[in-house]
This record gives C-alpha cells, sequence and structure tokens, in this order.
C-alpha cells in the first residue's frame, strides 16, 4: 500500500480524526502524527489528558506497522508519561524496531515542539492474514 492510500485508509480512524490528530508522515516501518492541543484535550488540572498522547501515539503505532501492506491492529501496548504539557504542537514519531512476519514490534517517541520527551509508547501487534 503506497503512502497516500495509507493516509486514505486511516482517515477513517474516526476517534483519532475528531480529536485532531493526523498523520504527518508514513514509510516503511516508520509514522509521524501530531497534534495541536486545545481546550478539549485538557484534563481537570489543565495538562493534555493521557488519552490523547496514548491516541496519538497508538495512530503512529498503527500507521507505522501498516506500513508494510498487511493489516496490523494492536495486541499489547504500554506508555510512560514522563513530563506533562499544557499547549502547543505534540508529535509522536513511531519506528518499527520488529518487522516480524506476524508480531511487529514498535517504539513510539511523544515529544512537544521543544523536542521534550513526554512520553514512550511501546506496542506489539498481530498481523492479520
Amino acid at each position: 500500500m503506497d503512502t497516500i492510500a495509507l493516509k486514505e485508509f486511516f482517515l477513517h480512524d474516526e476517534f483519532a480524526r475528531l480529536n485532531g490528530i493526523e498523520i504527518i508522515d508514513i514509510r516503511e516501518g516508520y509514522a509521524r502524527t501530531q497534534v495541536r492541543i486545545e481546550p478539549r484535550h485538557l484534563n481537570a488540572g489543565g495538562s493534555v489528558q493521557g488519552g490523547v498522547l496514548f491516541t496519538l501515539a497508538d495512530l503512529a503505532f498503527a500507521a507505522a506497522t501498516n506500513s508494510h501492506g498487511q493489516l496490523t491492529v494492536t495486541s499489547a501496548a504500554n506508555i510512560t508519561f514522563l513530563r506533562g504539557v499544557k499547549s502547543g504542537l505534540i508529535t509522536a514519531e513511531a519506528q518499527e524496531l520488529v518487522n516480524h512476519r506476524h508480531l511487529p514490534f514498535c517504539e513510539v517517541r511523544v515529544t512537544d515542539e521543544e523536542n521534550q520527551l513526554l512520553a514512550v509508547f511501546t506496542a506489539s501487534g498481530y498481523r492479520k492474514q
């Protein structure tokens, strides 16, 4: 599947799309997503809600692992939040570390506009037949 087809495929991810999350770049085994923080993304304490960062990272994971043209779904995921953020442009950059034919593994680094690390997300997937 080419880059344009992949981006069109992920336009059907309604949750990410409705939350303003976009795929910026996709290459084989790599993807980058972004979201500009708005008031709707903030928790009661005024920081970005963890679910926003998780969804941003999960979409980057999905784009990177699906870049090989075979439907891949998340089978397990973990996120470690390292720093809070209240505004700006947030980026998630996914790099597939293991391109196994059935069980890929990926690391996603979530950063702010100053390239400060906000969270690290790791996930494994399952490639469907």
